[in-house]
């Protein structure tokens, strides 16, 4: 998803902002869902033989759409930023405990509260482990590009939210299968390995080796060229996304028809999640005397999700008719009002963080 430029580590953040297509995603997000349930019901057969173009489990109209997706997105990331790690020891630090060891557990204990046993009367019986597969899924992936716009519109420090981004990119090639298969193992859920390496292959490390060819490329050019070259693609990132979602919801439309509680539930504990995990990372940022210019990014990097990978795992893991995939889409569609807020509960608390502790 586009953002303001943040490619250079010696160049200042600009204005904050946050584009238009980004501002209004939970409506076109709502859209896509109409529009998805309507043809779905209308062309079955056409989403049907959509739904079989698939080789090794990967459906490829599917596979491109998430490139399309994520390329733009990782372009942005300039990997030489983990130099700067150092400069901000801490706040990255509890960034990485909140992202590693607190999100993924936190979501996995949260579904199943709520998805095996506070809301299971509520939701289809065969879909329980899908859902909850989902929501694991959803909370493994650290947020990429939006974690940018959040942290202009916190006056967060560039050069930390560019150094957390990279590393954040770097642990998630080698990290978010084995917390994946982890999870959904202590979940009673089989973990299709073979699948889920597959996944990971195809939209993590090939997507970033890709980007990074491409930005060197752009970069041997000029900064601003590739500034240009980055901001167009921004619409490219948000349109697969929308058709992915179209697609999907095309294959979901009876399941919601049937079940339209489904998406108000399965928000509960996503909600839960994302105002425990800021509010978590805020409070240790501020216990360890860390700059508020650091502590407003590491809280929303720790609390927002690289929902696109969710998204595309969940289809390729286990399709999309599937309560997992269903489930990531939840997140797509709360991921903007939501972060807003708590972009919103950082500037406003800033004089009380700021503050000497009694």
């Amino acid at each position: 998803m586009s953002s303001q430029d943040l490619a250079s580590p010696g160049r200042a953040a600009s204005k904050p902002a946050i584009g238009f297509f980004e501002r209004y995603l939970t409506v076109w997000v709502a859209l896509c869902i109409v529009v998805g349930i309507a043809l779905g019901q209308m062309m079955p057969n056409v989403f049907q033989a959509i739904g079989r173009m698939e080789y090794a489990q990967v459906n490829l109209p599917v596979g491109f759409l998430i490139w399309v997706m994520i390329i733009p997105m990782l372009l942005k990331i300039d990997f030489t930023a983990l130099g700067q790690v150092k400069s901000h020891w801490r706040g990255i630090g509890v960034t990485l405990f909140i992202n590693w060891a607190v999100k993924p557990f936190s979501m996995a204990l949260l579904g199943w509260l709520f998805v095996r046993h506070l809301f299971a009367p509520l939701l289809p019986a065969d879909q329980l482990d899908s859902y909850v597969a989902g929501l694991i899924l959803l909370a493994a992936a650290p947020c990429t590009a939006m974690v940018f716009v959040w942290s202009q519109l916190c006056k967060g420090d560039p050069y930390f939210t560019l150094s957390q981004v990279a590393l954040n990119d770097a642990i998630m090639v080698v990290a978010f299968a084995p917390v994946v298969a982890l999870l959904l193992g202590l979940s009673s859920i089989t973990v299709p390995w073979d699948t889920l390496l597959t996944s990971v292959g195809l939209y993590i490390i090939v997507p970033v080796i890709i980007s990074q060819w491409v930005r060197k490329l752009l970069l041997a050019r000029g900064v601003a060229y590739f500034q240009r070259v980055a901001h167009a693609l921004g619409p490219y990132s948000i349109g697969a996304l929308l058709l992915t979602l179209v697609l999907l919801f095309a294959f979901q439309g009876k399941a919601i028809i049937d079940q339209p509680l489904v998406i108000a539930l399965l928000a509960v504990p996503i909600l839960i999640q994302v105002f425990f995990n800021s509010g978590l990372a805020y409070l240790l940022n501020r216990k360890l005397g860390v700059a508020h210019c650091v502590a407003g990014p590491s809280s929303l990097i720790g609390a927002s999700n690289f929902f696109e990978l969710a998204v595309a795992t969940a289809i390729s893991l286990f399709g999309f008719q599937s309560g997992a995939a269903l489930a990531t889409v939840v997140g797509v569609l709360i991921e903007v009002p939501v972060m807003l807020l708590v972009v919103n509960i950082v500037n406003r608390s800033q004089t009380w963080y700021e503050a000497k502790a009694n």
